[in-house]
């Protein structure tokens, strides 16, 4: 079953690693660096793409598990960044129901992500996310705000909307930016959330 907010990704999997692999995770995040723990942690990328960011974080000490559901993206990280300290997992949101079991996370990154998600999806797997992130740990969010990319579904989420949500199960905010685009497209803004777990879940 082909995932809606996976459409257009497999059939640019290469143009794309070769854009995200040429940017550096530091660049990229320069804006939350703070909001990642300076002791080796547990942490999940969702939408690992090919594996930049999974590779950044393995290299401070992290263990990273990596979910991407886009099998060729998810391949390409594999053969660029193997390491034992990165383990890849074919699973989305809001469900990642292949984590059932798994111990809670220090961080939670979900970097260009939240875009693809409807609002029904979206209240979900902010509630997930919850779920698998230790009392006190961080969950970091990116979002989009501009013109949808062809043949790709996406969804201009506010920075408003996502607070509210994050808010109703326990997640505090603790930081926000925005941003211009990495990459120099004018039409496109980011704004960079940063999330504390706040109160005991369940």
């Amino acid at each position: 079953m082909v995932i809606a907010g996976t459409l257009g990704y497999a059939e640019e999997a290469g143009a794309l690693v070769r854009q995200y692999e040429g940017l550096a995770f530091t660049d990229v995040h320069k804006d939350v660096l703070h909001l990642f723990p300076r002791v080796p942690s547990r942490v999940l990328d969702v939408g690992a793409g090919s594996g930049r960011d999974a590779a950044a974080l393995a290299r401070e000490g992290h263990r990273v598990v990596a979910v991407e559901p886009t099998a060729e993206l998810r391949g390409h990280g594999q053969r660029l960044h193997a390491s034992a300290a990165i383990v890849w997992v074919d699973d989305a949101l809001p469900g990642l129901s292949s984590l059932a079991g798994s111990p809670e996370f220090d961080v939670i990154l979900l970097s260009a992500v939240w875009m693809h998600l409807d609002e029904r999806e979206r209240c979900g797997a902010m509630g997930r996310l919850a779920e698998l992130v230790t009392l006190g740990g961080r969950v970091v969010i990116t979002l989009r705000h501009g013109p949808s990319s062809p043949g790709r579904r996406m969804f201009d989420v506010s920075v408003e909307e996502t607070v509210a949500v994050a808010a109703g199960v326990g997640l505090t905010l603790v930081h926000c930016e925005r941003r211009e685009d990495v990459l120099g497209r004018p039409e496109l803004t980011w704004s960079s959330l940063g999330f504390q777990a706040s109160c005991q879940r369940g």
